[in-house]
């Protein structure tokens, strides 16, 4: 039976030290193909040095460190050492604009900034008085960030917040999302024993690291286990199979966005043992069966949110499937509800809810927002605004967010759906519907379209394409065509930016 009591983050980390210090745990490769290795001891040494000169420069227990760094040793030292004190990290979007970093800091009040050199004039504008360390990202041991080791023992309790962090932000101003220390603890035991990772894996990590998948999946795991870790400084699709190969990757994450990147820009090495990969949001089958060919192994789909902290659904090792997000994952609770909190019947479309303690399996809540974190449960149940159905057998398959139904004419329409005909289109290599006003039927759905390579679509037939396969309340009353789709950091979508595009569509289109 699994043991699923609390514990704090910091002592997952002292226990992967002190039962293999010489077992590697970060091998990090830079932009310049420089590669750099530790073993748990050896970065824990480091650690030790950071926690030292945060603290000389006042963060006590309970204090915020600010990170706007992209991924590299400084940024995994930083958030380990705030960890190991007791102190919390906010990290931001490294390529973030000054306003977005201003309200960052604004919102959370650290007591010192971390950033790059090279970005710094941004950075400072943003940060006022804050004290500000400047690091070279690719340095294996930045110097600014070192000092006399720091040797504290502070006692840190497990419900005691280790992190804040903001929301990607794609439908409207990001929420900044309260992780404890037992939180993190509790996503590193459940996603090591849902991928069944052993100390001898290596995760290979490309999302960022400001981003919860690579904190929670790919990290926190990896230290549960004393497994290691390969850290890119960024994601490269035409690179990433060779990445994997060169630094003998067992596992990995991604999400559908950068696999049809690398399907795009890529092409199949030699010498992989990747035995497992997450990925989050649908590919189509044929994307996945020539993935999974390149690949080795066939990727698993799973859904989580940053408040829900583990995966919480995840599918199984064994004939995983491309669009649907598996199963409810061992240590989780997930129901999908109607309006009124029933549990819905099978086949039906109801919210997926997610059951646990907030704090400890859940999110602890939102920052200084009370209101919108009471908001978001039902009856005990986080409400994560995302639609699904269930099978017999229990898989779930996404339906779209609440925000991806539209009213046309009092019908419902999924976006999700209208979404998966237009890529069916050989000449489409991806599109996003969102909803516009529409004065007789309240709103349409408008469609925006990247061609596949070498194509050039012409909008009416796509949408004569859509009339012959969908009801007429679903077919785009408009589509544009665009080189990419606007997208977070991790590759969401942000449709509220199309959104604000459909209105001017619509009307040029009806002219």
């Amino acid at each position: 039976m699994n043991d699923w009591s609390p514990r704090t983050f910091a002592a997952a980390w002292r226990s992967a030290v002190d039962r293999q210090p010489d077992s590697p745990f970060l091998i990090f490769e830079g932009p310049d193909g420089r590669i750099d290795e530790w073993t748990y001891a050896a970065f824990d040494g480091l650690i030790d040095r950071v926690a030292g000169r945060l603290h000389s420069l006042g963060v006590t227990p309970g204090d915020a460190v600010h990170l706007a760094l992209t991924n590299s040793p400084a940024f995994v030292a930083v958030w380990l050492a705030a960890i190991g004190m007791g102190a919390w990290i906010v990290p931001s979007d490294p390529m973030a604009r000054t306003p977005e970093l201003r309200d960052h800091i604004e919102r959370t009040a650290p007591v010192v900034g971390v950033c790059a050199a090279s970005r710094a004039e941004a950075y400072r504008a943003a940060a006022g008085d804050l004290i500000i360390l400047e690091v070279d990202e690719a340095d294996p041991s930045p110097a600014a960030l070192l000092g006399e080791p720091f040797g504290g023992c502070p006692s840190i309790g497990h419900d005691d917040r280790a992190a804040v962090m903001f929301t990607s932000g794609t439908t409207g101003r990001p929420k900044g999302v309260l992780i404890s220390q037992a939180n993190y603890a509790f996503a590193g035991r459940v996603m090591a024993q849902t991928a069944n990772l052993q100390a001898s894996d290596r995760h290979l990590v490309v999302l960022p690291m400001f981003h919860a998948n690579a904190q929670y999946y790919s990290f926190a795991s990896a230290i549960e286990v004393g497994a290691s870790v390969a850290l890119m400084h960024a994601f490269s699709a035409s690179g990433f199979l060779g990445q994997a190969a060169r630094h003998r990757a067992t596992c990995a994450s991604l999400f559908a966005a950068p696999m049809r990147m690398i399907l795009a820009r890529g092409g199949p090495v030699d010498d992989l043992v990747l035995r497992h990969c997450w990925f989050a949001q649908n590919l189509d089958p044929s994307q996945y069966e020539t993935i999974a060919n390149w690949m080795g192994c066939r990727p698993r789909q799973l859904y989580g949110m940053t408040e829900t902290i583990p995966a919480v659904l995840t599918d199984r090792e064994a004939d995983p499937v491309p669009d649907s997000m598996g199963f409810v994952t061992s240590g989780c609770s997930v129901d999908v509800q109607d309006s009124d909190g029933c549990s819905v019947e099978l086949g039906e479309i109801g919210e997926i809810v997610v059951g646990g303690v907030p704090g400890t399996t859940l999110f602890s809540g939102y920052l200084d927002d009370p209101a919108t974190t009471d908001a978001s449960y039902r009856n005990g149940w986080f409400l994560t605004g995302d639609r699904a159905t269930r099978t017999t057998d229990g898989r779930h398959q996404f339906d779209g967010r609440r925000s991806d139904v539209l009213k046309v004419a009092g019908e419902n329409v999924s976006t999700v759906e209208v979404e998966a005909m237009l890529t069916s289109h050989p000449d489409v290599f991806e599109a996003a519907v969102v909803g516009a006003q529409d004065p007789i039927r309240d709103e349409v759905p408008v469609a925006f379209v990247v061609p596949a390579t070498g194509a050039r679509p012409d909008p009416d037939e796509l949408i004569d394409w859509c009339s012959q396969h969908l009801a007429k309340a679903k077919v785009p009353i408009a589509i544009g065509l665009l080189d990419e789709l606007p997208r977070t950091s991790v590759g969401k979508i942000r449709k509220f930016v199309l959104a604000a595009g459909a209105d001017d569509l619509t009307r040029k289109e009806l002219s």
